[in-house]
């Protein structure tokens, strides 16, 4: 892969990128950060890639193990109750994404990848280095606790 095809393959990928890494990463640097060096662990490691019609999933790949290794690094900080709550977007999609975000993060990921994104099961298998029984589980438990959650909004309101 030359090094101009790669620049416009991340560059075409980037908004994915910072998808995934919403839904992982909750502070905004540290999406920066697992962004950045993806692309620099892509890079050096681009002639391993054997099929490049694989790119985005290899891409994304990389990304997700990225984001894992920032988690373990924060495992040790304590976090506070006083946060600022994200500002929510107004209609119905506000609720859903914060529905979305309060899900389990094995799960959202699935929904993300899947849903949003638009990629196969076996797509999101190979990225998250699951089967695809795996993933379609964590998508059907995703969409039930979606829904439960969605269904107890609606009825307090």
């Amino acid at each position: 892969m030359t090094s101009d095809e790669f620049a416009r393959r991340v560059e075409a990928l980037r908004p994915v990128l910072y998808r995934v890494c919403r839904v992982q990463l909750p502070i905004p640097a540290d999406r920066e950060d697992a962004v950045q060096e993806a692309i620099f662990r892509a890079w050096q490691k681009r002639d391993s890639l054997r099929d490049a019609r694989r790119f985005d999933t290899w891409m994304i790949r990389i990304l997700v193990n990225q984001c894992r290794d920032i988690l373990r690094r924060h495992r040790y900080f304590v976090v506070t109750d006083a946060l600022p709550e994200p500002p929510s977007e107004g209609g119905h999609g506000g609720e859903l994404r914060d529905a979305l975000l309060r899900l389990d993060e094995r799960q959202r990921l699935c929904l993300l990848l899947h849903y949003i994104e638009g990629y196969s099961v076996k797509e999101v298998a190979r990225m998250l280095g699951l089967g695809e029984s795996a993933v379609k589980a964590r998508l059907m438990r995703g969409r039930q606790k979606l829904k439960e959650m969605l269904l107890e909004e609606a009825f307090e309101k």
